[in-house]
């Protein structure tokens, strides 16, 4: 830096930090700039910055390297996850089909050999005295009407375990 300052510094410097220089500025004070070397600094480096400045306010703001870390991590490990959840699913569903099928065998098989197990679910209600809960007038129907809630509630509460079971995870 110079020893050496000019008067008419400060008048640059203030048009400069308005963002008025050259176009708002006397044609004597343009015509004194580009003849003083040390006006002629001060245009050259405050232009540089201001023009720096702006151009960096414009680039997006890069996040932390620890989240960008942890971001990878995390979504890494989602990745994981559903590579082996796919299968998981699949598994399951088979397994359901399976079953499924087992079951439909099974009643009809015992179906045509006697409906031993329509039977001996006709008589789970009176062997748990639920005739006692029921209204009178319910009193002469026995057998299925009571495997349909069953079965119902008992699609409703694996439901439920299945949908808790695969949060977790």
């Amino acid at each position: 830096m110079s020893p050496f300052t000019c008067n008419r510094e400060k008048e640059v410097a203030a048009l400069l930090d308005l963002g008025q220089w050259p176009h708002a500025s006397p044609a004597d004070l343009r015509d004194h700039a580009a003849a003083c070397r040390s006006c002629t600094d001060l245009i050259l480096v405050r232009t540089a910055l201001q023009s720096e400045r702006t151009r960096s306010s414009a680039a997006p703001a890069l996040p932390t390297a620890g989240s960008l870390w942890w971001r990878a991590q995390l979504r890494k490990r989602n990745q994981a996850m559903e590579t082996l959840s796919r299968p998981l699913l699949g598994a399951q569903i088979f397994a359901f089909a399976i079953v499924l099928i087992v079951t439909a065998i099974g009643f009809v098989w015992d179906l045509k050999s006697g409906a031993r197990i329509l039977n001996w679910l006709a008589e789970i209600p009176a062997a748990l005295n639920f005739s006692a809960l029921l209204p009178s007038s319910t009193s002469g129907f026995t057998g299925l009407w009571l495997l349909v809630p069953i079965l119902g509630i008992a699609a409703l509460v694996s439901g439920v375990v299945l949908y808790f079971s695969l949060e977790r995870q």
